[in-house]
């Protein structure tokens, strides 16, 4: 008795994984982003030196010709009419993301990318640079010595490229020195923007986060939105609110889609797509083309030339395929097993995936990148 018991019991939590695992759930933070709570982009100008003859060539970038004439004087060095002749000095725009609630004093990564005809920024440093936001101030500060991924050898007759010498990265390489003021905790309500809006993911979303608070507070306001009043026993307290909701679990709903990438060949189809009955067939069509000319020499004391005869073989050759049919409201895992029976590759599937669509027969968008 008690074998029998255990038994059921184990099949129980095997159908109870096994359910689990066929709705596949994802938390609230990885399905959508707080409004507000966000990174913001920064860009400055500056100068990288240190470099080992790789630099810019002054003669031909003015600008960096310009910015090293006024770093010197800033410094009290007056160059003015001098001739510089220095490949070790690059122009170089400095890039990177301020991230949300940075206080003053922390640091942040930066990407350095060469601005004027440097052959590499391997070896150099960057002086101080100060980092823009879009409203035209100062929020950070950058300085630091360059990591390059790539690297550039040359030499008389022959030049090997790895990787992107021109562009490198200074890992902390920012201070931050303006902050930027968002009271969140004050805020009377927050919305959630959806990564991928959906109106299904957007009202299970509230549906979850009005069952763990007991009381309807979230609201979908749109396929991308999702509008939180904050409770009163959260008032003040708004981080501890999202804590506790970005770790419930939702099921996202998505609109069947194929994605198609033409250049690569690479198909991604959705697991809702389904089709109508179609039959398809694919053939190929090789024309081949060969030449093998002939000598035609004359007979002796003939006083004739000798000539090439040309001559040339054409061949077509047509690889037909078997019709094969496409039953109604297939699965994912059918539709492709069916297309694969035609033996067809990636290229091809591409050009019936469409025609397929172009005849009404498949219930999902495609998107061609």
């Amino acid at each position: 008795m008690f074998r029998v018991i255990r038994g059921i019991a184990l099949a129980m939590v095997a159908l109870t994984i096994s359910a689990a695992t066929a709705n596949a759930t994802s938390r609230i933070k990885d399905l959508a982003n707080i409004e507000g709570v966000r990174q913001n982009q920064l860009i400055g100008y500056g100068l990288v030196v240190g470099l080992n003859g790789t630099g810019d060539t002054l003669n031909n970038i003015p600008f960096t010709k310009q910015s090293l004439q006024a770093m010197l004087e800033r410094m009290g060095v007056n160059i003015r009419g001098a001739t510089i002749r220095t490949g070790n000095v690059a122009a170089v725009m400095v890039t990177g993301n301020l991230p949300a609630f940075a206080t003053q004093g922390t640091r942040m990564d930066v990407t350095v990318s060469a601005l004027g005809d440097a052959k590499s920024l391997q070896g150099g440093t960057l002086l101080v640079t100060p980092l823009l936001g879009a409203d035209g101030n100062v929020y950070a500060v950058a300085q630091g010595s360059l990591a390059i991924g790539g690297f550039q050898a040359e030499g008389e007759a022959a030049k090997v490229t790895r990787g992107v010498p021109t562009n490198g990265r200074i890992a902390n390489g920012a201070l931050v020195e303006r902050e930027i003021e968002f009271a969140l905790n004050r805020l009377p309500n927050v919305r959630l923007a959806l990564r991928n809006g959906d109106f299904t993911t957007a009202k299970r979303i509230a549906a979850a986060v009005n069952d763990f608070l007991g009381a309807k507070t979230a609201e979908p306001v749109d396929p991308s939105t999702v509008q939180l009043s904050i409770p009163a026993e959260f008032k003040g307290n708004v981080v501890a609110l999202l804590t506790e909701i970005e770790q419930l679990q939702v099921e996202p709903d998505l609109a069947a889609k194929i994605i198609i990438d033409e250049r690569s060949g690479i198909i991604v189809m959705g697991r809702d797509v389904r089709v109508n009955t179609v039959a398809v067939a694919q053939g190929n069509l090789t024309v081949t083309i060969s030449e093998s000319p002939q000598v035609s020499q004359p007979a002796p004391f003939s006083q004739g030339r000798t000539v090439v005869t040309p001559n040339t073989r054409v061949g077509v050759t047509e690889d037909g395929k078997k019709l094969a049919l496409v039953k109604d409201g297939v699965s994912l895992q059918q539709l492709v097993d069916g297309l694969n029976g035609l033996g067809i590759g990636p290229r091809d599937l591409i050009g019936i995936l469409q025609a397929i669509k172009a005849a009404g027969a498949i219930q999902a968008d495609i998107e061609v990148m």
